[in-house]
């Protein structure tokens, strides 16, 4: 099966097309041309997502249950010609496409069996006491409700998981909120075909027309727009920190300031302690190394940052790591953007004072090979520079002289999606000592792993303190991610067969 987009906004049922147009840049195969979105499209999805709300927010958890897995049928029935043109937008390989369509439908029948559940809605009640002493209490219940429509934005590097039927959208939906997507201009027509998908089971699932809305677009009009229009209640994003942040600042400078939920950038650092470094640097080297790796390095959750107190052994882990990533070939960027930022991002942390070269490559055009660099803790302390993310497969190692040195680096970071040490038995003081400092700093704190693999669950925390993300109470991933497009509602004295199904 063979997909070629036809380039238009699907737009409260209808696919939509506009005057202007731009052309999509494939890593390999055919360009194609896609309508551009305006002002007027994002206030006629907008319009629609509202008027379905009043429908769909009000929805049984059956009838949403029975969407989401919906969705994931109709992508499932399109995996091919998803594949197909995931691959030539983005260069990532089909192994990794195929996974990711997995992951992409997993975690929609996921939020399907969650709200099926009803765990989430967090349901409470106090009872009425009318003898109570001085002043009798009133029949009191709370649940959790939708809060309206839900902008989201595309993501780069994952163009299933977390751009138009991902994270974002299944939470939105699951929660009963209308969304409307600013679909990525690295991949629209993997967005497009995503998007027919998600129509398809509007129709075969009789949902309101307006509950999906796809608009594409090369430019900050669409966003822009989408952020300041006022039936947005929220918005989910991922993406760069200057982006984000952006996005973030008119979400406050609106007349009705907004929650926006971003995930914007972190470097991941791994500790990695004596005892665990003396008993098996070299393996732990490797595979640091394949981490870094992996993908180009084009993850949120890549360990760029490794720890380390100075010896022998750890001269041994550095030298592991250095050999593996001199074997790695050079490996396809999502977009000619990134790669350029790459390039000029380990230009900028190899001319750092202090910092020392240990690898360094010529990355021609898209393509990214590793760079390795070095520095002592006493200069990483001083350069906030040092702690800046570079998006692709480049490692730095901190090296302390003693655990104190180690434990004021640790206290240096800003916020991070992930925090890791690696340790054997004689490390745990070290490491009792170094958690608290970390759970501080991450929304998750592993052991003896490496980040780059999110698992979609009930417990996951995909956040972290900012800039890992803009609200340090949420995560991007895993069933607690629904909560962020609800609020909690207060009922008090409402009659049984007045309040909603779910309280009755």
């Amino acid at each position: 099966m063979t997909f070629t987009p036809h380039g238009n906004h699907l737009i409260a049922g209808a696919w939509v097309a506009g005057d202007a147009r731009f052309q999509s840049a494939p890593a390999q195969g055919a360009s194609h041309s896609f309508s551009k979105g305006t002002s007027a499209h994002v206030n006629a999805a907008c319009d629609a997502a509202e008027e379905a709300f009043w429908d769909y927010g009000y929805s049984t958890r059956e009838a949403r249950a029975a969407f989401l897995n919906a969705i994931a049928d109709e992508i499932e029935a399109r995996a091919e010609a998803i594949t197909e043109i995931g691959t030539q937008e983005t260069g990532l390989p089909e192994a990794r496409l195929n996974g990711e369509r997995g992951r992409t439908t997993g975690q929609l029948r996921l939020f399907a069996s969650h709200i099926l559940s009803a765990a989430y809605l967090d349901r409470r009640h106090d009872e009425a006491l009318p003898d109570r002493q001085p002043l009798p209490r009133p029949d009191l219940r709370m649940m959790q409700r939708p809060i309206g429509p839900v902008a989201v934005f595309g993501a780069s590097n994952f163009p299933l998981a977390f751009s138009t039927a991902g994270g974002d959208t299944a939470a939105a939906l699951a929660a009963g909120c209308p969304v409307v997507v600013k679909g990525h201009d690295a991949h629209p027509g993997t967005g497009e075909i995503i998007a027919e998908a998600i129509h398809a089971a509007i129709q075969t699932c009789g949902m309101p027309k307006g509950v999906f809305s796809l608009v594409q677009g090369d430019d900050r009009i669409v966003g822009q727009t989408l952020v300041q229009h006022p039936l947005i209640t929220a918005v989910g994003f991922t993406g760069s920190l200057a982006g984000g942040r952006a996005l973030f600042d008119l979400c406050a400078q609106r007349e009705v300031p907004i929650p926006f939920f971003g995930e914007l950038g972190s470097v991941n650092p791994m500790f990695m302690l004596p005892e665990a470094i003396s008993t098996r640097g070299a393996e732990l080297g490797k595979g640091w190394a394949g981490s870094l790796a992996m993908g180009a390095g084009q993850f949120c959750t890549n360990p760029g940052i490794a720890v380390v107190i100075e010896g022998q052994e750890a001269d041994a882990f550095v030298e592991a790591a250095r050999a593996a990533l001199s074997e790695q070939g050079a490996q396809v960027m999502l977009t000619d953007g990134i790669a350029k930022a790459y390039t000029s991002g380990a230009a900028m942390i190899g001319a750092q004072a202090g910092v020392q070269d240990l690898l360094t490559n010529m990355c021609d055009q898209r393509e990214a090979k590793p760079f390795l660099f070095k520095v002592a803790a006493s200069d990483w302390l001083g350069n906030s520079a040092l702690s800046e993310e570079v998006f692709g497969p480049l490692g730095l190692v901190v090296v302390a002289k003693d655990v104190d040195e180690m434990d004021r680096v640790a206290r240096s970071f800003s916020g991070q999606l992930t925090a890791t040490l690696h340790l054997d038995e004689g490390d745990a003081a070290l490491a009792r000592r170094l958690l608290p400092v970390l759970e501080r700093k991450a929304g998750r704190v592993l052991a003896n792993g490496f980040p780059t693999g999110v698992e979609v669950c009930d417990s996951m925390v995909h956040g972290g303190p900012y800039p890992a993300s803009t609200n340090f109470g949420a995560t991007s991933v895993g069933t607690l991610s629904i909560r962020r497009f609800l609020r909690p509602v207060c009922y008090q004295n409402i009659p049984t067969d007045v309040l909603p199904r779910d309280l009755a």
